[in-house]
């Protein structure tokens, strides 16, 4: 993502006449001074009225939806604001670069997030009923293991980063268990995976993303099993293979990054210290509640397209041009004061609303409490080790993302994964992702291909 940026432009006062045809006016919502400070862009770009001018990166003009209640209007008028981004017009006439940044957040893929109307519905409903199959006892149990398992990596050392070796690995690790991923396509799809959220040869891991889910979607049609890739291949509405690799994509895109940020923005507000132990004091679940109104994981997303012209609040919006809803800016909406006080679970949008509001949002809470739980119980006397101010946001429009969390604490033995199981000769307490050796063909040594992530878990625990 391109950080570089002037200073942002004053706000132009509603009923000007430049107030929406300005493109000085414009406020970039990319480089490091907006992902330092959201809530001061938002606050001046509330100074437009319920939505504002944006540029979410580098030439890609949108408008951005600061107003819960004008929030709430788009977000539950499907039949007024579309979600297909084939409407783009900006896009379409060829004044979009393909390779901007955030085009990969925002072209069309036949996924719920997409598509509109009857399609729409198929394609929810594929997904809504796969994940309803998912045992909540076991997905606890999946968490556990994982983080015993990645806490057992870095625990002697006593320090880590939090958000590399915890809170990024976890959702990954754990999507491969859900979507019943071999090694090798797993080791795949986690390397191509954290490539594209870290921005590391965006193309080249988008392909081979694709290439590995069309494996995956494959191995499952000859043999199904007890996951949530065989039961979205068995359900009656019948998806290609095509729709079913979006649909795996989709569930990974909306499940590892805003569960990594939402894991780390919560570890961050238990880890800030008001006392002498350097531990908020506040309960787990408080924190995830507190992260989802102040900082969403997912800030601002939720591209929506008017399929005509039409006002919000008396700010017009064009036909076929992007409508971006801030979730974080319309959870700190100053007409939102005594809810936000009480903090109402039920009236912030960090899960969305209407036809397209996240069908996960309990498993993943579910996902992030345990993760978070678990951590603290084997490490009691966690405490960040900088200063709090020193902390680093990763730029970007959409994301609410730490670029790292360091932490110290008291070295513990990496023994949690070796209680899980029994230890033998064949089968190592921990098998961390290192380069291993092979006998070459004159009778020495050659390396060997390193072992992933999610292959060195699977010679654990022999799922």
């Amino acid at each position: 993502m391109d950080s570089r940026q002037g200073p942002i432009p004053p706000a132009t006062p509603v009923g000007c006449p430049a107030h929406h045809t300005t493109q000085a006016a414009r406020m970039p919502l990319y480089g490091e001074e907006f992902a330092a400070d959201p809530g001061a862009v938002y606050d001046r770009l509330r100074a437009y009225g319920p939505a504002a001018p944006v540029e979410l990166a580098p030439g890609v003009e949108a408008t951005l939806v600061t107003e819960h209640e004008s929030a709430l209007r788009v977000l539950q008028s499907p039949a007024l604001f579309a979600r297909d981004s084939r409407r783009w017009k900006a896009l379409a006439e060829g004044r979009v670069a393909l390779d901007s940044p955030v085009l990969p957040m925002m072209v069309y893929r036949p996924n719920c997030l997409f598509t509109d109307g009857t399609e729409h519905l198929r394609l929810r409903k594929a997904v809504t009923d796969s994940l309803g199959r998912l045992n909540v006892n076991r997905l606890g149990r999946d968490v556990e293991r994982i983080a015993d398992y990645l806490l057992d990596q870095f625990s002697e050392r006593g320090m880590a980063d939090l958000l590399n070796d915890y809170a990024k690995l976890l959702p990954l690790l754990l999507f491969n268990q859900l979507f019943g991923c071999p090694a090798g396509i797993g080791d795949r799809l986690t390397a191509n995976m954290a490539a594209i959220f870290d921005g590391q040869d965006v193309m080249r891991a988008n392909e081979e993303l694709t290439a590995c889910l069309m494996e995956l979607v494959a191995l499952k049609r000859r043999q199904p099993g007890n996951d949530i890739t065989s039961w979205l291949v068995e359900h009656p509405s019948g998806l290609n293979d095509e729709e079913l690799k979006d649909q795996l994509v989709m569930l990974m895109g909306a499940g590892v990054e805003p569960e990594r940020n939402l894991i780390g923005n919560a570890l961050l507000l238990l880890l800030s210290a008001d006392s002498s132990t350097g531990r908020s004091g506040m309960r787990v679940e408080d924190a995830i509640d507190q992260v989802l109104w102040n900082n969403p994981p997912i800030a601002n997303y939720a591209t929506h397209f008017p399929v005509q012209d039409v006002e919000l609040g008396g700010v017009p919006l064009p036909a076929d041009t992007p409508v971006v809803i801030s979730f974080a800016g319309a959870n700190t909406d100053p007409a939102l004061t005594e809810a936000h006080q009480v903090l109402s679970k039920g009236a912030h949008l960090a899960w969305g609303a209407g036809p397209h509001a996240c069908p996960a949002k309990d498993p993943a809470q579910l996902i992030a409490l345990t993760a978070i739980e678990r951590l603290l119980n084997a490490l009691p006397d966690l405490t960040l080790a900088v200063p709090q101010g020193s902390l680093r946001w990763r730029p970007g429009p959409f994301h609410r993302a730490l670029v790292a969390l360091p932490v110290r604490f008291s070295p513990t033995p990496g023994l949690r994964t070796a209680a899980a199981r029994p230890v033998t000769a064949s089968q190592p307490a921990t098998v961390p992702p290192a380069r291993t050796q092979t006998a070459s063909s004159s009778g020495g040594t050659a390396p060997a291909k390193q072992k992933g992530w999610w292959s060195s878990f699977l010679d654990v625990f022999r799922l």
